[in-house]
């Protein structure tokens, strides 16, 4: 029976369930059936939605870079972030992948006036009063290792906390870090291929 799950990886644990170096894995949040994988990764450093399943064709569709989606994460920037910068973001910027230079593909990237409503992290980003950071909102259509924090740091403002929100029209669903929800297929397919 195919089952789907989405979660909220929290921050600083690894996007598996096999343990490896004493590291916080997936196993130490959630109890699911042993055929369930996650779908794709999100770094250790990183947290927000990640699916859960054991459909092989969605991971296939999900995964094989063919089948272009998009992503959308949350990003709190080192510094004010300019306008210029943005634009770099959206157009395209070089960065290191596996040792050979990639210009990554076009993307959105939209300044965020305020602070998003997200759960505290744990720890917590370390506040310095003399410099300020930003909020940005990247929606990409691929998924290179580290893609994001490279983006920005090459951009000139290092990424210091990153939130996957969306994949398609599925979303954390208010979903808190460590928390899981059970979708049926049809749901879950509808917000990735059919969201009309």
């Amino acid at each position: 029976m195919k089952r789907y799950f989405i979660i909220y990886k929290p921050y600083l644990v690894l996007s598996q369930f096999s343990a490896q170096n004493n590291k916080q894995t997936l196993a130490d949040f959630f109890k699911v059936p042993k055929d369930i994988y996650p779908v794709g990764r999100l770094d250790e450093d990183s947290e927000g939605l990640l699916i859960l399943t054991n459909d092989a064709q969605l991971n296939h569709r999900l995964l094989n870079p063919s089948f272009a989606h998009k992503r959308a994460y949350l990003a709190q920037v080192d510094g004010a972030i300019t306008t210029e910068a943005l634009q770099q973001l959206e157009n395209g910027v070089e960065i290191n992948i596996d040792g050979k230079m990639y210009t990554t593909k076009k993307c959105v990237a939209q300044l965020l006036n305020d602070a998003p409503l997200l759960p505290d992290r744990k720890p917590p980003i370390r506040f310095r009063k003399e410099i300020p950071t930003s909020w940005i909102q990247l929606t990409l259509t691929e998924g290179k290792n580290r893609q994001v924090r490279k983006m920005t740091a090459k951009v000139g403002f290092p990424t210091l906390r990153l939130v996957r929100i969306n994949i398609e029209h599925l979303s954390l669903q208010n979903l808190q870090p460590g928390e899981i929800k059970e979708l049926s297929e049809q749901a879950i397919y509808k917000k990735l291929f059919n969201p009309s």
